[in-house]
């Protein structure tokens, strides 16, 4: 099975039959992606134009992600990118501990079809990281945990990783994570295999150690980071679906 990156788009910058929730996941996409540097500011206005709709509707989708925790909106500036604290990062890697480790522990046994996915997904993730797409590499690196989730048979929580998955991300992004991509990867393929053997205590002491190098990659620096222009941002991710 392959797994599909979204691609909606019929020309550059109009999205087709764009709603407020696809509006929504094109910006988690691209902070995943690491587009959208913490703090970008996402005008009202830009975002209409560059997907075609009203501004009642862009409005919508940033109400939808201001309560997912990734978006934040100030009465006199606008509405921003998140940008997380030290204490908030802390926080989001806890709980990334406690949703992962938990999901793996208490789930129904990964069917054959699971791990074909899983194993599928990694393969794409080592085909990244051989290419020079790093928008592409950095999305399927951080979405393999929402992918973990729906296979684990656990859409709720997988919806619930998605948006704590964007949030550390926008924290690697500001605090400068040394933990390098081909870590991450073979870290996932490790994961897999114990998963694959039907070995999940070992599979839940592999993400618990995966998790850790990760918030330990994490730099006292908060390096400024210019963002990209919106329409670069939140272009789609990879070759079309």
């Amino acid at each position: 099975m392959t797994f599909a990156i979204p691609s909606f788009t019929d020309a550059p910058g109009h999205v087709r039959g764009s709603t407020s929730a696809g509006i929504a996941e094109r910006i988690t996409q691209s902070v995943l992606a690491q587009r959208l540097a913490p703090g970008t500011r996402l005008g009202e206005q830009a975002l209409a134009g560059l997907f075609g709709v009203s501004r009642t509707l862009v409005r919508e989708a940033l109400t939808r992600l201001a309560a997912r925790g990734i978006v934040t909106v100030s009465a006199r500036r606008g509405w921003f990118v998140i940008e997380p604290s030290r204490q908030e990062a802390s926080q989001a890697f806890a709980a990334r501990r406690a949703i992962e480790l938990g999901l793996l522990r208490y789930a129904a046994p990964v069917s054959a079809a699971a791990i074909d996915r899983l194993q599928a997904h990694v393969a794409q993730e080592q085909r990244a990281l051989r290419g020079d797409d790093t928008a592409l590499r950095s999305y399927l690196l951080g979405n393999f945990h929402v992918c973990l989730g729906e296979c684990v048979g656990n859409v709720l929580l997988a919806d619930t990783l998605r948006d704590l998955t964007a949030r550390t991300t926008l924290i690697a992004m500001r605090y400068q994570s040394s933990h390098q991509a081909n870590e991450s990867c073979a870290e996932h393929v490790q994961i897999v295999a114990a998963l694959a053997q039907g070995d999940t205590e070992r599979a839940i002491a592999l993400m618990d150690a995966h998790l850790r190098h990760v918030e330990a990659g994490l730099s006292a620096a908060t390096p400024e980071v210019p963002p990209d222009p919106l329409r670069q941002a939140l272009r789609p991710l990879g070759p079309r679906a």
